[in-house]
């Protein structure tokens, strides 16, 4: 258990209790180990609590305003930055993640800490915002968190919430546009900035192919078209790449992963929360479904075993997926090699891999790894003549999931989920692009490629898989003219299936 920061005052635990979890999570992002991460969000946390302070004891503005300052979280992610930036200078480098380093001495880390006018624009936009709208736009957006939730750390009524919230996204679009105007460009910047502002404001306006493709090429332009469209869903990712800098969309996915484990099921849906219905009633309805459906499974269950009996099912075969039980109970041709018994799901982090419902389950042939829950509608088809026919005819041992996160006019971001039936103590997940779309960036694993064919391989801290778990990892890439999904996706050289 790594040493916590100690909070001075009841200010400091209440920030703790809120921002630890965040500034964790990306300290883990910019290092090459827990124990490193551990110290480097200790110090961050410090750093940025002294920032805090000195703001609020700053002197007072005109007309009784503050200096503007950024939001109590992507304060403190800063502060990680600021003080990974340190480490480097001190000859503490090698605690920090490679490619960190490489941003950090590099001009893209200088935007962050150069000439206002210069910095990014979403940085900007931020805080020129009112403390509290601010806060509410980052909660919201960046860290996932349900508007109830938003509501009550704010103090703000659920039932106005989401009002609230469009009337800020607004604000920021605006505070953005006038920022983007008052950035130093080039003539040909100047002449689309109008265009662009025109064009972001509808979802259904089409931007002319000369603006698209100033938009490939003009990084600024880009960012500012990122910031101006609230429509899409990529706002978010513009707040976490503008603010954050290096390893913003990766927080990004690693907060959304967050919250849903949090949550359970997903993120809720802000429309939904925001109508004021009692949480009570929620619950109660939510264990009333959860009810029937186990009764529900447990008639099933019970349905199936009698329907087994006279084929001399045992005890044990009741508790055996319906395909299972199709199984003859002693096979005339066993398997020479069956497999061997799986291992105990170790603990794995719960950004990586989740352990699987079951463990295997005894059919009265070999051992086999059980499937995840959730996906039992793909079956295996029945092999009866030879165990080669057998094998031939099993399902793959690796099934694989293709989301695409965002696009933009010159690249997109993608996650890739793979569920494997047997345990891993290293991955390799291989596929292949139909449009010569090119991998820039990954997160949890690293990457290769060579033409079309792309490689990730497992991280130091991902790398052990159980039995039935998932593997994930996100990255960005560039495309033209198409994006195409991938296809002919491998795990360790074997063919995976992809979810429908």
């Amino acid at each position: 258990m790594p040493d916590l920061p100690t909070p001075q005052d009841a200010a400091e635990a209440a920030l703790f209790s809120e921002c630890w979890d965040a500034v964790l999570a990306y300290a883990d992002l910019c290092t090459s180990g827990s124990t490193a991460a551990a110290q480097l969000g200790r110090e961050a946390f410090a750093h940025g609590t002294r920032e805090a302070r000195a703001a609020e004891t700053g002197p007072v503005r005109s007309a009784g305003r503050r200096a503007a300052r950024l939001p109590r979280i992507p304060l403190l992610l800063t502060a990680v930055r600021t003080t990974a930036a340190a480490w480097e200078e001190e000859g503490q480098g090698h605690k920090l993640d490679p490619d960190l380093r490489l941003w950090l001495n590099s001009d893209k880390a200088a935007r962050y800490t150069g000439p206002p006018l210069k910095r990014p624009l979403a940085l900007r936009g931020l805080r020129d915002l009112q403390q509290a709208d601010a806060e509410l736009l980052w909660l919201a957006e960046v860290e996932a968190l349900p508007l109830s939730v938003v509501a009550r750390r704010l103090g703000l009524d659920p039932a106005t919430a989401a009002d609230e919230l469009q009337q800020v996204r607004t604000l920021f679009r605006d505070r953005c546009h006038r920022n983007h105007l008052d950035t130093p460009m080039d003539a040909q910047c100047r002449s689309y900035a109008r265009l662009l502002d025109a064009v972001t404001r509808s979802s259904a306006a089409d931007a002319p192919g000369d603006l698209s493709r100033h938009l490939a090429t003009c990084v600024q332009c880009a960012e500012a078209a990122a910031c101006l469209r609230l429509h899409g869903g990529g706002l978010p990712g513009a707040l976490a790449g503008g603010v954050i800098g290096w390893g913003g969309l990766a927080y990004l996915e690693r907060r959304r992963r967050a919250a849903e484990v949090r949550l359970g099921a997903g993120r809720p849906d802000a429309a939904d929360k925001a109508r004021g219905e009692p949480e009570d009633g929620e619950q109660k309805a939510r264990v009333a479904r959860n009810g029937l459906l186990v009764a529900a499974v447990l008639v099933s269950v019970l349905a199936l075993g009698v329907s087994m009996m006279p084929f001399g099912g045992s005890g044990d075969d009741l508790g055996a997926r319906g395909d299972a039980g199709r199984q003859p109970v002693a096979d005339p041709n066993p398997d020479p090699n069956p497999d061997p018994p799986l291992p105990s799901a170790p603990d794995l982090p719960p950004a990586t891999s989740k352990p699987a419902g079951k463990a295997t389950e005894n059919t009265g042939k070999s051992e086999k790894p059980a499937k995840p829950e959730g996906t039992n509608r793909h079956t295996e088809p029945q092999g009866t003549s030879s165990p080669t026919q057998d094998r031939e005819s099993e399902s793959p041992t690796c099934r694989v999931e293709y989301d695409l996160v965002n696009q933009w006019p010159d690249g997109f971001q993608a996650t890739v989920t793979v569920t494997s039936s047997k345990p891993l103590d290293s991955w390799r997940v291989s596929w292949s692009f139909r449009d010569g779309q090119q991998v820039g960036q990954m997160w949890d694993a690293s990457v290769s490629q060579d033409g079309s064919r792309v490689t990730a391989t497992a991280a130091d801290y991902n790398k052990s898989v159980p039995a039935g778990g998932d593997l994930a990892f996100g990255f960005l890439a560039s495309w033209r003219g198409k994006n195409s999904p991938p296809y002919d996706f491998t795990l360790n050289g074997q063919d995976c299936a992809k979810s429908s």
